[in-house]
């Protein structure tokens, strides 16, 4: 799902004036993510490719682990994004819906919608940039356990997600295939599986189970 693609729309934002720069919060998000998304094993995407049926539909959910915006603690917190795009993600159009943990009180909830407008940097730049419909959010219980490439993350009613390792198709043993890429934006380095489970169903609905899915640390921040 990621792509050196979007490095144009960084570029751009890049270019913003100083002072704007220092109108914006510091923050930090640290921790693990899993995505999943309507392409192949490997993703099209991840290679400065097409996506693999002309058009994508995919969810990245992220534990924060220790999290910060200005002054307010994400800790602990569970969040996601999920997309439809008509074409490739960079050419933009996609509807997008965010799922944030109930547990975030109301200023948390603010700081994560804040990031997510994508006016204090970049992950979250790149997926305001490439929005035309963001859905109103959603606020629910997250039920997850991360663990690499046998992760599970459930949002009942709205999220499922679990995650395994590709398998040979000779010998059936699991194949251990990690992404090493210094210009991803979602994150650096990436574990490549495949769901057994990918169920989207909130503002939108998509299933791809048995598609791309991929688990990786990341580490944000800003400005």
């Amino acid at each position: 799902m990621g792509s050196t693609w979007f490095e144009s729309i960084s570029t751009i934002r890049d270019g913003e004036n100083d002072i704007a720069t220092q109108q914006r919060t510091t923050w930090r998000l640290k921790g693990n993510m899993i995505g999943a998304c309507s392409c192949d094993w490997g993703c099209p995407c991840n290679f400065d490719a097409r996506p693999t049926y002309g058009w994508c539909q995919g969810t990245y959910a992220w534990h924060i682990e220790e999290g910060r915006f200005g002054d307010v603690s994400l800790d602990g917190l569970y969040m996601s994004w999920s997309g439809e795009s008509p074409g490739p993600m960079h050419e933009g159009h996609l509807t997008t819906q965010l799922v944030i943990d109930a547990r975030a009180g109301d200023r948390q909830r603010e700081a994560i919608l804040t990031l997510f407008r994508g006016e204090h940097g970049e992950p979250f730049a790149i997926f305001a940039a490439i929005t035309e419909t963001v859905l109103d959010p959603i606020f629910a219980s997250y039920e997850a356990s991360l663990d690499g490439l046998n992760s599970r993350l459930s949002v009942p009613g709205v999220l499922e997600m679990a995650l395994t390792t590709i398998k040979n198709p000779v010998t059936g043993n699991p194949e251990e295939v990690r992404l090493v890429k210094p210009t991803g934006f979602t994150s650096k380095e990436t574990d490549m599986g495949t769901s057994t489970v990918y169920r989207f169903t909130g503002g939108f609905q998509h299933d791809h189970s048995g598609k791309y899915a991929e688990f990786a640390p990341f580490d944000y921040s800003g400005p």
